[in-house]
């Protein structure tokens, strides 16, 4: 059997997804948060395949759309690009940290949907259940109903499709009226199936105290290698962050750390540490091949 990144240990995921999606939200240089937005679509490419690709490239646009709107309104540093029509400066660094602040949010995006395919209802009750049960059952109704709005949405469009009703026919505005009362419907069923939700776990005594939960997850050597292996870059990481290799200023001037080679090796162990996950699947796949192959060989 393959063995992926989400059969690891749940507090191995959760550390590490963490870890990845504060750092591509707080490093504002462009050499880290272009490293995490790559090896977030490497990665989530890897899971979700076609679908992956697509999400990812649309955001490469919106983000270059936001750093349009970024520099047209607000006006800071020297480098003047061009004047608005109210006269107003646009500035390469305004454009600059727009673009960044655009490419942050659409790396962010992008590890949260690797998120949503590594994290599972179970996982989620195992992490929160002891310390708030309540939350740990609202995040798995919630991560549940995700495909099953999919799935509702798909079969009331093909229901009113047959009536000459569905958000693809007729005219633009029909169409909008058409996709509206779909959306109704859609919130209509999403309250009576939490309400349904929440009594059926009431009455198996979801909110007694004491409850536990039934688990699989064991804490072996595998989880221990790769949890050492992660925190050591990120530690090497921190190193960086302490002596500055992390900083860039966007006013006045940009200005950055030079490239060395000491800031090469805090680059190196930051792809090392996006890439983690994408290099254990790799890994494990060969492994698994290797042993069918020798199998059948025997």
């Amino acid at each position: 059997m393959k063995m992926g990144f989400e059969q690891c240990h749940p507090a191995v995921n959760l550390i590490y997804f963490t870890m990845v999606i504060a750092g591509t939200l707080s490093f504002r240089h462009p050499v880290y948060l272009a490293l995490s937005f790559l090896c977030a679509c490497v990665y989530s490419v890897r899971r979700n395949g076609r679908r992956a690709l697509i999400f990812d490239v649309i955001l490469i646009p919106l983000a270059v759309a936001y750093a349009f709107y970024y520099g047209s309104y607000h006006h800071f540093g020297m480098t003047e690009l061009a004047v608005n029509f109210v006269g107003n400066r646009i500035t390469l660094e305004s454009m600059v940290y727009g673009l960044i602040i655009g490419f942050s949010a659409a790396g962010t995006l992008i590890w949260m949907s690797c998120v949503h395919s590594v994290f599972t209802a179970d996982k989620v009750v195992y992490l929160f259940g002891k310390a708030s049960p309540r939350l740990s059952l609202f995040l798995a109704i919630l991560l549940r109903l995700v495909p099953r709005i999919k799935n509702e949405a798909r079969k009331i469009n093909t229901a009113r499709r047959g009536v000459g009703m569905g958000s693809d026919q007729g005219s633009l505005l029909r169409r909008a009226g058409n996709a509206l009362r779909i959306f109704s419907m859609l919130i209509s069923w999403c309250i009576g199936s939490l309400a349904t939700a929440s009594d059926s776990m009431r009455g198996r005594g979801s909110s007694l105290r004491g409850r536990r939960a039934f688990s699989i997850y064991r804490f072996d050597n595998r989880d221990r290698s790769y949890v050492i292996g992660m925190f050591a870059c990120i530690a090497i990481t921190l190193m960086g962050h302490l002596l500055r290799q992390t900083r860039m200023v966007y006013d006045p001037r940009l200005l950055w750390t030079p490239v060395t080679g000491m800031s090469i090796t805090f680059y190196a162990c930051y792809a090392i540490l996006c890439l983690m996950p994408f290099g254990l699947e790799l890994w494990t796949e060969w492994k698994f091949e290797k042993a069918r192959n020798v199998g059948l060989m025997v």
